[in-house]
């Protein structure tokens, strides 16, 4: 069975840096048409350069919390490409919580990035698949893969909200892979650890010993590359994964095997 994702066409959010950056050039690089969406527009102007008809790479700016905008990066991808095969839900955002601060709104901000976009993203890439497979008798009709976190199975307070979302997101994932699964729709998730995202690699620049308390609680020794997590997310794209859905793949240098309670968990 083949990994391959040559000539499908795949919706990255959240792809202006970092992780969903890495993953939408690797999906280019493997063949794929692929649309970045993001806010960022500047970056993603940078990132994409020659946006011409000829093209695999196009891309797409807007807040996707909007409805309307979520609406609009379908179309646009439709316009592109004609199709859309697979969609990364990378728009993510990490903030830290206070537990006692009642003015504090960060859960709210984080289910509304982490959980409901991806939800809404979600509903309307189904959609779009349904319908563009309505005279495929046979074989995958589509994946959607969400980015998690292992935050969701550990408890850090100061990531309260965080880890809430992701928590929240995995639920989301094994319950849409259930209900879209009769559509030949495959949902997964990837939950990662410490891979060097936009967010990480700031926290790194005001920590300096940050590093070596990440790389001491993961047996690996090591953070990340995007480009790993983005292999793992290639997997789960492909028809190789055929027969793989609600599953939320741990990719974590074996961090979750430890149980160091007060460990940075992402």
């Amino acid at each position: 069975m083949s990994f391959s994702i040559e000539g499908k066409t795949a919706i990255v959010t959240g792809a202006a840096n970092g992780v969903g950056l890495a993953i939408a050039r690797h999906f280019a690089n493997k063949g794929a048409n692929v649309m970045l969406a993001d806010m960022d527009e500047p970056k993603l102007v940078k990132e994409c350069g020659d946006t011409s008809d000829e093209s695999t790479l196009r891309y797409f700016a807007g807040d996707l919390r909007e409805r309307l905008t979520m609406a609009n990066l379908i179309s646009a991808t439709l316009d592109a490409f004609d199709r859309v095969d697979i969609l990364v839900n990378g728009s993510r955002q990490l903030l830290t919580t206070d537990p006692l601060d009642l003015e504090d709104d960060s859960v709210e901000q984080l289910l509304s990035q982490n959980l409901t976009t991806a939800y809404r993203m979600s509903q309307l890439a189904a959609r779009r698949m349904i319908k563009q497979a309505e005279d495929q008798a046979e074989g995958q009709v589509g994946a959607i893969i969400n980015l998690s976190s292992i935050a969701a199975r550990r408890t850090h307070p100061d990531l309260l909200g965080y880890s809430v979302s992701c928590a929240a997101l995995d639920q989301m994932t094994r319950s849409m892979a259930v209900a879209l699964a009769p559509h030949r729709i495959r949902v997964n998730a990837v939950a990662f650890g410490s891979v060097m995202s936009a967010s990480l690699a700031d926290s790194l620049k005001e920590n300096r010993d940050y590093r070596s308390e990440i790389e001491h609680h993961t047996p690996l020794g090591r953070i990340a590359a995007p480009g790993e997590l983005a292999e793992a997310v290639q997997f789960l794209a492909s028809d190789g994964a055929g027969f793989v859905t609600g599953q939320v793949m741990t990719v974590d240098g074996g961090r979750t095997l430890l149980d160091p309670a007060a460990a940075p968990a992402h």
